[in-house]
């Protein structure tokens, strides 16, 4: 599904730990890492894609996470010319997300990169609040700057809440 500007509609997924640290995932065979997203199916709602592919990705269900917040606006990059691309007859010229900043409430064990036939990652770390600006690939940085302003209040927020309970 691409909207009239081009741009296809997408979820991202920003989970944080008890300690205020992103899960951060690795695509598979390549040294490109990234948050998980993905492409939101024409009968589905934001919220309906974010937890198909909160599963697809990462093997989290929604009783694993809780919804901290998400951004106000779509946030939108374009793609390099090379990943400019026909779909269903339309030219997709880049993404516009709905971010979600979610708490893991389960055990990180739970993180399960190979809980679909066609895994996107192969690896994945805790990395501190703003390292993905600088390493996110560079046509995706202002969209991860934006979400990450907007949600920080979120994250210190679950961070205070949970730091009696460590």
């Amino acid at each position: 599904m691409i909207d009239s500007n081009g741009f296809r509609p997408n979820v991202g997924i920003i989970i944080c730990n008890k300690l205020g640290q992103l899960l951060w995932a690795k695509r598979i065979k390549q040294d490109a890492w990234q948050f998980p997203q993905g492409g939101i199916k024409e009968a589905e709602t934001t919220e309906e894609a974010l937890f198909r592919e909160l599963s697809e990705e990462v093997g989290l269900c929604k009783d694993d996470v809780r919804i901290l917040s998400q951004t106000s606006e779509w946030l939108k990059y374009r793609l390099p010319k090379p990943y400019i691309r026909q779909r269903k007859g339309r030219t997709c010229i880049g993404q516009k997300q709905k971010w979600f900043l979610l708490g893991l409430q389960a055990e990180e064990g739970r993180v399960d990169l190979e809980n679909t036939l066609q895994p996107e990652f192969d690896d994945w770390c805790w990395v501190n609040y703003w390292y993905p600006v600088n390493q996110v690939v560079d046509f995706k940085r202002n969209v991860y700057r934006k979400a990450l302003i907007e949600l920080e209040q979120s994250v210190k927020n679950f961070v205070n809440d949970n730091s009696a309970l460590l």
